[in-house]
């Protein structure tokens, strides 16, 4: 899904840029992009954090002993919970204050509230698996 999301993405924004050459201009072209980069990054955010691939620097931990390296990644798990949670507050908090108003994009009236909702099921799912990670429950 988040692929197909991209890939839609990037032809729109081609088409829109071809359009720009042409002088006929793809109307609405940002706004589609938008919805579909939102798509795409949350997909990736969630097999990222599925498949614990998520950029990181390991200089330091894998010198660690191997106890301090299981605390470093609780620590790490925490502060990803901490960082979702903040996030999951703050989107939660715009979306119940806008929700029932008529938010829209301004050329195609993209409704805002089901994007709204992705994010927060991301967030979500995001939440989750870091709690897991933290708990120490994790397989691998």
């Amino acid at each position: 899904m988040a692929g197909g999301a991209l890939l839609v993405g990037v032809i729109v924004d081609t088409l829109a840029m071809l359009g720009r050459q042409l002088q006929v201009p793809l109307l609405g072209a940002i706004e589609m992009v938008q919805a579909c980069v939102l798509l795409a990054a949350s997909g990736a955010l969630v097999v990222a954090a599925v498949d614990r691939a998520h950029a990181r620097v390991r200089l330091v931990a894998d010198r660690l002993p191997g106890p301090w390296q299981r605390r470093l990644e609780r620590f790490y798990a925490l502060a990803a919970l901490s960082f979702y949670a903040a996030l999951l507050a703050g989107s939660g908090w715009i979306a119940a204050d806008l929700w029932h108003g008529h938010e829209e994009s301004e050329l195609l009236r993209i409704p805002y509230r089901p994007l709204r909702v992705v994010v927060a099921l991301v967030l979500v799912v995001l939440l989750v698996q870091a709690l897991v990670r933290l708990r120490g429950r994790e397989a691998r």
